[in-house]
């Protein structure tokens, strides 16, 4: 099991650090590829709200929850957002469980968590990746359509995920 302290810090680094002075190695490391931030999500643009689809990028492998060209997405995808802690902070679409949320809000890191668990399959066993859960991607189906796939799943934390 990883726990990320070092031998200067009791506390893993997630806990002992800011996300402003995380390494890149350890900004990428509280990524728990669930692919949760990689579904089409809708604007309601009277009230702000966010809607999360069951349609993903398609740069998403859903069975691992990775991007199929992580480095390179930019130049696939231009509007894919690269997260960074001033986003973390603001944006309000991010999932219950997203480690970069929990980060910046003082809170700890679920069990399943691949820091935590240390194995990268118990965010799959936990039922919090979009493993079995995408109908689609966004080349398969139409903009106009996007409003039939909303779904509540990635907005929820499921009980086989809650914390212990």
């Amino acid at each position: 099991m990883t726990d990320g302290s070092d031998s200067d810090s009791p506390l893993p680094f997630w806990k002992a650090k800011a996300l402003e002075a995380l390494s890149a190695d350890e900004w990428e490391s509280l990524c728990d590829g669930c692919g949760r931030c990689c579904l089409v999500k809708l604007e309601e643009e009277d009230t702000g709200n966010t809607y999360f689809t069951d349609v993903a990028c398609f740069m998403l492998e859903c069975q691992s929850g990775q991007c199929s060209d992580y480095e390179n997405r930019k130049r696939h995808v231009p509007d894919c957002v690269t997260l960074t802690p001033d986003l973390v902070r603001t944006i309000d679409w991010l999932p219950p469980t997203c480690a970069y949320r929990l980060v910046a809000d003082g809170e700890d890191l679920y069990w399943w968590h691949p820091l935590v668990s240390g194995d990268p399959s118990t965010v799959h066993s936990a039922q919090i990746s979009v493993r079995g859960k995408v109908k689609a991607n966004d080349r398969q189906v139409g903009e106009g359509e996007w409003e039939q796939h909303v779904v509540r799943w990635p907005v929820r934390v499921p009980k086989a995920g809650r914390r212990k």
